[in-house]
């Protein structure tokens, strides 16, 4: 008989349906959520700028002066994939933990070549990039004064009334993806540069809470840079090694928020449209 491999644990909230959970996943435990971050990031953006501590279009060297004088890259940029960065930081080493290295050092020595690393002009195609994340949150924490976890709990999460996400939750209460012998696997170490980019943690309801305040309630205003558009859909997914996240909302007030642990990306974004449509 072949081997079985690991469960894949799903969670789905929807606006149609109550909650579904299989393989021992669940609502309320802290799951990785990926780049999800992004749009929690692009929010704290526009709430400083709605308080004139900054606005969309400043130039990242304000904030960051290490990096060059007149490249065109803007913080409006970063938030919306333009300022022709990679993906991802040159270098950054592969292995079990990729990102652990990648830390403010590591960033602020970058600043500098941010010229010579880009791989597209700035202001032009979008380039997804998860550097272009860590450029914008440093920029954001000097603008701010405040640690990023800290300005985005005073810009975004408290006035949001989202509690349950957090880049260090208690392990007690994470929920991490089973291996073949039932052993939790380990995740990847994101509370570094990396961290505005793709590291937070949250509970699938909040997750929930977040898509529908942001996008269909505009409790913060209209939404932000950071989202994905497809017509009148709002959406965002977000990956790490073994965890997986869609969410999306579309104008009518339908919304799904669906998150897998060992699933693939692309099926998790799949099953989260298939659901939007119906289907």
């Amino acid at each position: 008989m072949p081997l079985l491999g690991p469960p894949t644990p799903t969670c789905v909230l929807t606006s149609t349906a109550p909650p579904s959970t299989t393989a021992g996943h669940a609502t309320d435990r802290y799951v990785e959520i990926g780049s999800f971050t992004k749009v929690l990031t692009g929010r704290a953006l526009t709430r400083l700028a709605s308080a004139d501590i900054l606005t969309l279009d400043d130039p990242v060297d304000r904030w960051l002066p290490a990096a060059p004088s007149g490249t065109g890259i803007t913080l409006r940029g970063l938030a919306e994939h333009t300022s022709g960065l990679p993906r991802l930081p040159p270098g950054l080493g592969g292995g079990r933990d990729p990102y652990a290295p990648f830390d403010a050092e590591a960033l602020q020595a970058l600043l500098p070549r941010l010229t010579d690393i880009a791989v597209r002009p700035p202001g032009g195609e979008p380039e997804y990039s998860n550097l272009g994340y860590a450029v914008l949150g440093a920029a954001l924490e000097k603008a701010a004064g405040l640690p990023y976890e800290e300005l985005l709990s005073a810009y975004v999460l408290e006035p949001l009334g989202v509690r349950e996400i957090t880049a260090r939750p208690d392990p007690a209460l994470r929920l991490l993806a089973p291996g073949r012998l039932g052993r939790p696997r380990r995740p990847w170490t994101t509370t570094g540069a990396i961290l505005p980019a793709g590291g937070l943690w949250a509970t699938p309801r909040a997750v929930a809470d977040t898509l529908t305040r942001l996008v269909l309630d505009g409790r913060l205003g209209p939404p932000s840079p950071s989202w994905q558009r497809s017509g009148t859909l709002h959406w965002h997914n977000g990956a790490t090694r073994h965890a997986s996240l869609f969410a999306g909302a579309a104008a009518d007030g339908r919304w799904v928020v669906v998150h897998r642990l060992n699933g693939s990306p692309g099926g998790t974004d799949q099953l989260g449209a298939r659901m939007l449509k119906g289907t």
